[in-house]
């Protein structure tokens, strides 16, 4: 069994994974990060499970990377760091993943947030990218999607000057897409989660691909590869269900076929 964090299964398909480090606020040590990773394998490969949020405790989401641990590595265990295989699978997971966030996510805790497809935030959570204070940087996506995120200025501000911003500044600036009170973060995401997780598995699936697919490429390529995902999608019995319920005037019951 999982010893840093706790799996947890609802109906339609959606799981809720919550962060169990408290004592450290939920700091991402080596195994959090790889237990996580092995949790997400599994929701990958069970047909079942339909979307997935991503949790930490009332007072952190994850305030960061362990300090201890990374005070013991030196460059060569830097760049032989465990952990990047652990961001590699986070990174591929192809189902729908929502970050309901409370209280702290700095640093490491704001780059796992950022690698969810959606945030929830309560009133009291906080992001940042305070690396800068450790004489380091962000090194598990910071810059890169705080920058696509809230835009080049902001970033600056955030990474360089190593500030925290609240969760009402965050949704101004487009990291977050709502704020909730802290009691209904969970709530509120288990709330969408199943929602998603009622559509048509195939078309959500290529639908988070095609929208990862504008944070990196042209405009050319990504209509390209949007209109070649609708076009095979005109081939699943979910597209012939959906437009029949429609026509039917019913809810449609998607297959994932």
């Amino acid at each position: 069994m999982p010893q840093t964090l706790a799996v947890e299964c609802f109906e339609h398909g959606v799981r809720l994974i919550t962060l169990q480090r408290p004592q450290a606020l939920n700091a991402l040590t080596t195994e959090l990060l790889a237990e996580l990773a092995s949790a997400l394998a599994e929701a990958e490969a069970d047909p079942d499970a339909r979307a997935v949020v991503l949790t930490g405790s009332a007072r952190a989401f994850a305030a960061g990377a362990d300090i201890k641990e990374m005070a013991e590595r030196d460059l060569v265990g830097i760049l032989n760091d465990p952990r990047q295989a652990s961001w590699h699978a986070i990174t591929r997971f192809s189902k729908p993943l929502i970050a309901a966030v409370n209280g702290f996510a700095l640093g490491g805790g704001c780059e796992l947030a950022m690698h969810a497809d959606i945030i929830i935030a309560g009133e009291d959570a906080r992001f940042g990218q305070p690396e800068i204070n450790l004489g380091i940087m962000p090194g598990a996506g910071g810059t890169q999607r705080l920058l696509r995120a809230v835009g080049k200025s902001m970033a600056m501000q955030m990474v360089l000057g190593g500030e925290s911003i609240d969760a009402r500044h965050a949704l101004r600036a487009g990291l977050v897409s709502e704020v909730t009170q802290p009691e209904y973060t969970v709530e509120r995401a288990l709330q969408l989660a199943t929602l998603i997780a009622g559509k048509a598995p195939l078309a959500v699936r290529l639908a988070k691909e095609a929208l990862l697919k504008a944070m990196d490429t042209d405009l050319a390529t990504g209509l390209r590869f949007e209109r070649q995902a609708f076009t095979l999608l005109a081939g699943t019995r979910d597209r012939d269900e959906g437009i029949r319920a429609f026509q039917d005037k019913r809810p449609a019951h998607f297959s994932g076929q």
